[in-house]
Order: C-alpha cells, then sequence, then structure tokens
C-alpha cells in the first residue's frame, strides 16, 4: 500500500474527528458570543450577539415562569414558611431579638433612649388616660367589680393594730384636738343661744332632785363662767384641759376605741348602704375630676428622671433575664396559631409584595452575558464538553466509514 493509499484512508476519520470536535465547541461557544451585536459598516453581522446574550430578556422571563410556575408555587412557599417558622426556630429567633434589645438597652447611651421613654409615658398620662377614664367613667358598671371587691376583702375585715390605733390616737390628741383647741372649740359651742337652749331643757325636762338644782340654780351661770374662764386665762384653761385629758386616760380609751372599730359590728344593711355610698362616690369622683387629676399629675411628674430610673432598672433586673425563656415561648406559640389560621392567606399577600418573579427576571436581565456564561458552564462544564467530545467521535466514525467505503471502492 502507498504513502497515497494510506493517506487517503487515514484523513477522513482524522480530518472528520477534528471538524466534529470544533464545530460543536464553536457551536457551543456562539451560544454565549459575541457579547455585543457585531457590524460591518451599516450591515448587521448574522448570529451576533449569541443566542443567550440576543435573548437574555425572554431567557429571563422564561426562567422566571419556570420557578414560579414549578418551583416557589403558593403551596410550596406555604410549606417554606411552615418549615422555617416552626415553634422552636421561631422562639429562638424571638428569644434572640429580645435579647438583642436588652444587650443594646446595656451597651447604649440611655439619653436617647430615655427621651423616648420620657415622651412616651408623658403623652400616656397627659393625654391617653385621661381619654380612657373619660370614655370608661360612662359606662354604668364602671369600676363597680373592683370597688366591690376592695371593699369585701379589705375595708369590711380591716381593724387598727395596736401600733396604728396608737399612733393615730396620739396625732388625734396631740395635733388634732390639742388643748388650746378643745378650749377653742368649747368657746364655739357655749355661744349665747346654746347656753339658753341648754338652760331652758334642763328646767323643763328634769324632775326630781334634778329639777331643783336647774329651777334653783340654773346651768346658765355655771356655762357662761366656763365659757368667761377659757376666754379670758387661756394659759390656765389649757393647763386644766390638759389635766383632764391626762386623768380621764382619754389617749387609751380613744386607742381601745379605735381598736374595736370594725365594720363587722355594724349591721349588714348598714355595710351594704356604706359599700353603695362608697362606690357612688368613688365613681362620682372619677367621672368629674379623674381626668383632670391625672393631667396634673403627668405634668407634676419628672418623666426624664423616671424613664432613666426605669432603663436602670431593666439594665440590672434578674427577672428580665430569667423571662425571655417563657415570654419567647408565649409569643411563638401566638405566632404559630396565627400562621395555622391565617398562613395561607399571608403567603398569597406577600407573593405580591415581595414581586419574586420580576426580582428574578431583573436580576438575569442584569447578569452580563459574560458572567450567564460563567453561570452556566460552572452546572454544566462536564455535559458541553461531552456535546463536544461526542462531536468530535461522531466526525471521526463518519471519516472512518467514508475511509472503508473508499478502500473497498479501489480494491473493487
Amino acid at each position: 500500500m502507498s504513502w497515497v493509499d494510506l493517506w487517503l484512508i487515514l484523513a477522513p476519520p482524522l480530518f472528520g474527528g477534528v471538524i466534529g470536535y470544533f464545530t460543536n465547541d464553536i457551536a457551543i461557544k456562539m451560544l454565549f458570543r459575541p457579547y455585543r451585536p457585531v457590524y460591518l459598516g451599516r450591515w448587521h453581522l448574522a448570529f451576533t450577539p449569541g443566542l443567550i446574550p440576543a435573548n437574555q430578556e425572554r431567557l429571563a422571563q422564561r426562567i422566571s415562569d419556570t420557578i414560579m410556575g414549578s418551583l416557589l408555587t403558593p403551596e410550596e412557599l406555604q410549606n417554606l414558611a411552615r418549615r422555617l417558622l416552626q415553634t422552636e426556630r421561631t422562639q429562638a429567633a424571638i428569644k434572640w431579638l429580645l435579647a438583642l434589645a436588652l444587650d443594646q438597652i446595656k451597651s447604649r447611651s440611655q439619653v436617647r433612649t430615655a427621651e423616648i421613654a420620657s415622651r412616651i409615658l408623658e403623652d400616656l398620662f397627659g393625654k391617653s388616660l385621661p381619654r380612657l377614664i373619660r370614655v370608661w367613667a360612662r359606662q354604668q358598671d364602671f369600676l363597680e367589680p373592683q370597688l366591690n371587691q376592695l371593699f369585701d376583702q379589705v375595708l369590711v375585715d380591716f381593724k387598727l393594730n395596736s401600733q396604728q390605733a396608737d399612733q393615730i390616737t396620739h396625732w388625734l390628741v396631740t395635733s388634732v384636738l390639742p388643748p388650746d383647741r378643745v378650749r377653742e372649740l368649747v368657746i364655739d359651742f357655749l355661744s349665747d343661744r346654746n347656753i339658753q337652749v341648754i338652760d331652758t331643757i334642763f328646767r323643763e325636762r328634769t324632775s326630781g332632785t334634778y329639777w331643783v338644782v336647774a329651777n334653783l340654780f340654773g346651768v346658765r351661770n355655771a356655762l357662761a363662767r366656763l365659757r368667761t374662764f377659757c376666754l379670758d386665762e387661756r394659759q390656765v384653761s389649757n393647763a386644766r384641759i390638759a389635766e383632764l385629758i391626762t386623768a380621764l386616760q382619754a389617749q387609751k380609751r380613744l386607742k381601745e376605741w379605735l381598736q374595736q372599730t370594725s365594720m363587722q359590728n355594724l349591721p349588714v344593711a348598714t355595710v351594704r348602704h356604706i359599700r353603695q355610698t362608697l362606690q357612688q362616690s368613688v365613681q362620682s369622683y372619677i367621672q368629674t375630676l379623674g381626668p383632670d387629676f391625672i393631667r396634673s399629675l403627668g405634668t407634676s411628674v419628672n418623666w426624664q428622671m423616671l424613664a432613666n430610673q426605669l432603663l436602670n432598672r431593666l439594665q440590672h433586673s434578674e427577672v428580665i433575664n430569667q423571662s425571655l425563656d417563657p415570654v419567647s415561648e408565649e409569643l411563638a406559640l401566638i405566632l404559630e396559631q396565627y400562621l395555622e389560621r391565617d398562613l395561607e392567606s399571608l403567603v398569597a399577600q406577600v407573593i405580591p409584595i415581595l414581586n419574586i418573579d420580576q426580582v428574578i427576571i431583573d436580576r438575569v436581565k442584569g447578569t452580563s452575558p459574560r458572567d450567564l456564561e460563567l453561570a452556566i458552564q460552572a452546572i454544566v462544564r462536564g455535559e458541553l464538553q461531552a456535546i463536544v467530545n461526542l462531536g468530535g467521535i461522531l466526525g471521526f466514525v463518519i471519516g472512518l466509514m467514508q475511509s472503508g467505503f473508499l478502500y473497498f471502492q479501489r480494491m473493487g
């Protein structure tokens, strides 16, 4: 066999393999390149840009339709939300947020936070709470259960102990009714008219020995002299009154009386009347003066200082740290109940808001052709190379078949 015959047999499979290999490689590269259109003068060169860059907008729409129609359907989004928002994960996220907020309060300057908190408290007591009280006070049973409970559980069974009674008695004797004040009360009581009334009653309505005393001696002179004594002899009368208070053990008797005083000793009808009167008095006061009282109280409080104290208390409160777990658990359970009830409608509202399909389209359209090529090749590099290799193999096989045909033709 000559070299010419050998070349005729080997050339077709070699050239076929090379042509098939590079043809597929060029075809695959033409999917992406050139990245921009090429012009020869005014003529637009065909197949420029590449197939994918030329149809990138339509490709973006197809990718978005495929993902939203098959992958991210409302049902799949609901399942995804259920998996992401499991109670354990939700509780951990809420606890993390609460702990983060607490750390922020501890680490940041309190000036701004305290200012905001003081404004909230001031608005609450200055505007919101008076309005609420004004609205609540229009109800017929306003505070009725609370006042009845307070009266039945506290006031009915309330009795002063020895120390409390002693303090009240001491306050009454030394501050409310000192000897000088008692003297003034005696003077005010023993007016000319009152002396005349007392003397007349003693003369007309007594009998026996008291009648003889009342009509022979009378009480007018004695009462008039007592009043004159209290007016003229101030220091002496005060001393005599103090001696009488001590001798009569007025403070001790008053203390015993206070200790024995209790609503349990009163008739049931009287207790009910007192409870009703207390309820009406409190309701009337709150309805008429409650809003103004709360508003004036709000203007008299230093809310900035109060807010600082509250924040300081929060920073060093162990209760706050210990309550993170139960609070986050309760919030997670509430969120779970809400999701079970309204997850479908919630996802239906969220999908248009997120606008996922448009995000996908914009993302694909905004990707440069070079980056898009690199991304696709990173996913299917092996498959694309296999196509190139397959082209070379097919070209080689077809060339080999052609060589065989030529060989048998020459032999024949």
